[in-house]
């Protein structure tokens, strides 16, 4: 086997600012669901891995959240983890979002994003939603921003250019065995998807400022294998009893469809039939409190 030829793996890390969809493009790519995603910003809370298994390459991709001004303990946290991430990888990729030109916080990015000592992509995203001919002048302006280094525009929405990219990528790992067991996508507990997939909801649902001083923790999850039924109850977080009112709703309702919805995408996730048990609990001031951060992994 020449050397062209040979077995590559590695770890790629997927960066860029708040919503610009490092989420999506990490599930395109992985072809399961690891991260949740919504159109609000900063959905993302901490270092995801999804892996990629092809026949001639291994990408062990980390998502993370969006690198942006953040004022919260709890932001403070994320942006802190998603710079570390950032530089965890044989290879980065910037993603920054397709527009007439850089915005202020993709160039900020790029900025950033230069002084990294590894192998680097800009992958130009959601370039299904503007004009052709506006993405050269954005190249020419990363170009500039950033010189010497891969430009793809790509859409992690309709899979459009992504071959491209993975290609591109592979060209940049090192030859080496897969890292990971191939029958595995994620380094994630079904825990951790859970709480996540709950949490997707709360967003979707919140379409408010709520979304982001929540957090959810799975107190139980007892597997009944005889009766094909995964038993859950999680704790869903929330700062103010104002919050907690509004997440339960009106008899109950607001709360009925998040776990409605949650309890959908769990039954896919591990492909049996789930209880879901949704309790909502105050922690006055929970972003700020650093032992609390903590304990909920952030």
């Amino acid at each position: 086997m020449s050397s062209a030829e040979q077995f590559r793996s590695g770890f790629v890390a997927l960066g860029g600012r708040t919503n610009v969809g490092k989420s999506t493009l990490l599930n395109r790519l992985v072809g399961h669901k690891v991260a949740i995603v919504t159109p609000l910003p900063q959905t993302t809370r901490r270092r995801i891995v999804g892996i990629r298994h092809d026949p001639d390459a291994q990408l062990i991709l980390i998502d993370m959240p969006g690198i942006h001004h953040a004022r919260k303990l709890l932001n403070q946290r994320m942006v802190a983890a998603a710079r570390r991430a950032l530089g965890e990888g044989e290879a980065a990729v910037g993603v920054i979002e397709a527009a007439a030109r850089l915005k202020s916080g993709d160039r900020a990015f790029l900025e950033e994003f230069r002084a990294l000592k590894v192998p680097k992509i800009i992958a130009i995203n959601k370039i299904d939603l503007i004009p052709r001919n506006q993405l050269l002048p954005l190249i020419e302006e990363c170009r500039q921003l950033v010189p010497d280094v891969e430009i793809i525009p790509v859409s992690a929405r309709t899979g459009e250019n992504l071959d491209d990219l993975v290609a591109t990528i592979k060209k940049m790992l090192p030859v080496g065995p897969a890292l990971m067991p191939a029958d595995e996508y994620t380094d994630q507990t079904e825990r951790a998807l859970v709480e996540e997939l709950i949490r997707e909801q709360i967003f979707l649902a919140m379409r408010q400022e709520i979304p982001f001083s929540t957090a959810v923790q799975v107190e139980q999850f007892v597997e009944e294998p005889e009766r094909r039924l995964v038993r859950i109850t999680a704790r869903i977080i929330v700062e103010r009893d104002s919050h907690k009112g509004m997440i339960i709703g009106a008899g109950g309702r607001m709360l009925k469809q998040i776990g409605t919805a949650a309890r959908r995408e769990i039954e896919a996730l591990l492909d049996t039939r789930v209880f879901l048990e949704l309790v909502v609990k105050v922690e006055k001031d929970w972003t700020r409190n650093p032992r609390k951060l903590a304990e909920l992994g952030l």
